[in-house]
């Protein structure tokens, strides 16, 4: 049996002394390396949702400008095909009204050179005329 005499005293003594010891020597400062751990992930944790949000706005404020980018490219090349358009429109146009004077002088030129023709071939059929009656009849007309 467990007999009740100063050595119980001294093992109570002895217990609490050396709760006292690891208290101070391991308890605490692990206690306190686990509680400092805790607040640098708290931190990192806090960091990295101010970077989630930052990332966030930036990306958001990257795809706004490159929606505006796209837009304003889309614009300028309407813009650009509407202006070819109108050029092209404008060419068309001044061939289109030049147009009926070139043909006007090519029919005067055609003209000038049909009555140049006429001259020439009547000038022709006249002396060949001629010359076929004068074959026929053996004698000179003329």
């Amino acid at each position: 049996m467990v007999s009740l005499d100063y050595s119980l005293g001294i093992q109570i003594i002895n217990f609490l002394l050396l709760i006292f010891i690891l208290n101070l020597l391991l308890y605490k400062p692990i206690l306190g390396l686990i509680e400092k751990r805790k607040k640098q992930f708290e931190e990192s944790e806090t960091e990295i949702k101010r970077l989630q949000t930052t990332v966030e706005e930036k990306m958001t404020a990257y795809e706004e400008k490159l929606r505006q980018a796209k837009t304003a490219a889309i614009e300028q090349k309407n813009e650009i095909i509407r202006q070819g358009a109108e050029e092209a429109r404008a060419v068309t146009d001044a061939v289109r009204a030049e147009i009926p004077g070139m043909m006007e002088r090519f029919q005067t030129k055609m003209a000038v050179e049909i009555d140049a023709a006429n001259k020439i071939l009547a000038d022709h059929s006249r002396q060949l005329s001629v010359e076929i009656a004068e074959k026929i009849l053996g004698r000179s007309i003329g």
